[in-house]
């Protein structure tokens, strides 16, 4: 204490304690990356103060818009799993990996970006080029609307998932699934549809759940 000049374990008694001053808080490197016309919205809170957000328009985003590159650490095991994020994988020298974003330090704004549960609400489609993974807008977004994703056809098939959309009345029209010729494949209880993994499977059950 300065005041009484001794050194003391805790605070002072005789003239309190200190006033703590706390750094400015920084926003992550996947938060600092969003577009000045792109904005996060807290959509729901979660135990532990966990925050679900999604990506929404500020202004109108014209159709053929692409985002990207995804940013995220190549894996050849997923180490993050979201349900209401799609699951990405890329094709390099001649390996496929995971394209894995553990915290938001690592990643950009993309990371963000929710799955789309059917054809209406789906915004952006997601698909493979040169070894990186973009996003681009099939129609334009109005302002207030969020941006959602689902897999390009080609990159489905990649991917070993369904290109999967619901019509008004609610059938779910998967595409014939792709043949696995090295593992058992996880098989979708609703629709038959085959995945090479499980955290596939589960991504696209949440299609089903939406449904129900």
């Amino acid at each position: 204490c300065e005041d009484c000049g001794k050194s003391l374990i805790g605070e002072c008694k005789l003239h309190g304690p200190l006033i703590r001053a706390k750094d400015r808080v920084i926003p992550s490197r996947a938060r600092l990356t969003l577009p000045h016309y792109l904005t996060l919205r807290v959509l729901e809170l979660r135990a532990g103060n966990q925050q679900i957000l999604g990506v929404f328009a500020k202004k109108v985003i014209q159709k053929r818009t692409q985002f990207g590159p995804y940013v995220g650490q190549l894996s050849t095991k997923l180490t993050r799993y979201d349900e209401s994020r799609l699951v990405l994988q890329v094709l390099k020298d001649g390996g496929k990996y995971f394209l894995d974003t553990p915290n938001e330090d690592c990643g950009n704004w993309m990371m963000f970006v929710r799955l789309a549960r059917n054809q209406e609400e789906q915004t952006l489609v997601a698909y493979q080029h040169c070894g990186e993974v973009y996003f681009t807008t099939v129609k334009p977004i109005e302002p207030h609307t969020e941006l959602k994703v689902w897999y390009a056809a080609d990159y489905a098939k990649f991917m070993e998932a369904s290109a999967v959309f619901i019509k008004e009345e609610s059938d779910v029209c998967p595409l014939p699934p792709v043949a696995k010729e090295s593992v058992d494949p996880w098989i979708c209880s609703s629709c038959r549809s085959t995945f090479a993994t499980f955290a596939l499977l589960e991504s696209h059950q949440c299609i089903h759940k939406d449904r129900v």
